[in-house]
C-alpha cells in the first residue's frame, strides 16, 4: 500500500467517526512489554490524521486534486468541476455531480438545473428581503467529474471525491450547508433516508447545520409541483438562518 492509498484508507475510517486504531506491536515491543502467557498481545495506538492538512486552502485542495485519475469517472470527463462562488460564503450548496454543460464549462450548476438554482436563490432572497445573489454563495458537488450518462455516482466514487468535498467544507467553514438531492444528503449525513423524509428539518455534518432539499433537476419535471413549493420553503429556512 503506497502512502496515498494509506492516507485515503485512514481518512475513510476517520469520516466514519473512528478516532483511533490499533496495530499489533512489533516483536521487540512485545518482548519489552513482557505480556503474561495467554494475555492479549500488546497493541500500539495510532491516532488517525485529520482530513484537513494544516493551513489548508481551496487553492491547495485544487493543487492536490490535480489532473485527478483516482477513479473511473476521470475516463470520460472533459473538465474537473471543482466549485465556484464566494470562498468566504456563509452558505454552501452541495449537489450530486456535473452534467454535460458543467463538464464542458468546468463550472457547477450552469445547465437548466443550474439556472433554476440561480432563480431559486435570487428570487427567494429578494422576496425575503435578503440582499444576496448566487455569486455570494459557494456551490460544489459530491463528485468532481461527470458520471457517464449522468448516472448516480457509485459509493467508491463518492468516497474518493468525498475527501476533497470535505476539505472544501472545512476550509470554507460555512454557517450552513444546503444538500441538493439524495446523493449529497447521503455523502454528508451517511444516511439511507430519502430526501422526502430528510427535508424541512436541520441535520449536522460535523458541527455545521445541514438542510436537505430537492435537487433542481428533480424540480424541472412537470409533475413535481408540490416539491417545488417545499424546496422554496426549505430555501427560505436556510437563508433566514444564515443571513438574519
Amino acid at each position: 500500500m503506497n502512502p496515498d492509498q494509506l492516507r485515503d484508507y485512514l481518512n475513510f475510517y476517520r469520516d466514519l467517526g473512528v478516532k483511533e486504531i490499533y496495530k499489533r506491536a512489533s516483536k521487540t515491543s512485545r518482548a519489552a512489554a513482557a505480556t503474561p502467557s495467554g494475555a492479549e498481545p500488546a497493541r500500539e495506538k495510532i491516532v488517525l490524521p485529520t482530513i484537513q492538512p494544516e493551513g489548508d486552502t481551496l487553492l491547495k485542495i485544487i493543487e492536490d486534486l490535480g489532473d485527478c485519475r483516482r477513479c473511473r469517472l476521470s475516463e470520460g470527463r472533459s473538465k474537473i468541476v471543482f466549485g465556484s462562488g464566494n470562498e468566504q460564503s456563509k452558505l454552501v450548496f452541495v449537489g450530486e455531480g456535473p452534467g454535460a454543460d458543467e463538464d464542458a464549462q468546468g463550472l457547477p450548476f450552469v445547465g437548466r438545473a443550474g439556472q433554476l438554482l440561480t432563480q431559486m436563490i435570487e428570487n427567494t432572497a429578494s422576496k425575503e428581503g435578503i440582499p444576496i445573489r448566487r455569486a455570494d454563495v459557494y456551490i460544489c458537488n459530491v463528485v468532481k467529474c461527470r458520471p457517464p450518462e449522468n448516472r448516480t455516482p457509485l459509493p467508491d466514487e463518492m468516497e474518493i471525491c468525498g475527501e476533497f468535498l470535505f476539505r472544501q467544507l472545512v476550509t470554507i467553514q460555512p454557517r450552513a450547508i444546503c444538500a441538493l438531492g439524495s446523493t449529497a444528503a447521503k455523502a454528508l449525513l451517511a444516511t439511507k433516508e430519502g430526501v422526502t423524509r430528510l427535508r424541512g428539518k436541520w441535520h449536522k455534518w460535523r458541527d455545521i447545520p445541514v438542510m436537505v432539499t430537492y435537487h433542481p433537476s428533480y424540480l424541472l419535471r412537470p409533475y413535481n409541483q408540490d416539491a417545488k413549493r417545499e424546496a422554496w420553503e426549505d430555501l427560505k429556512k436556510v437563508l433566514h438562518f444564515v443571513y438574519d
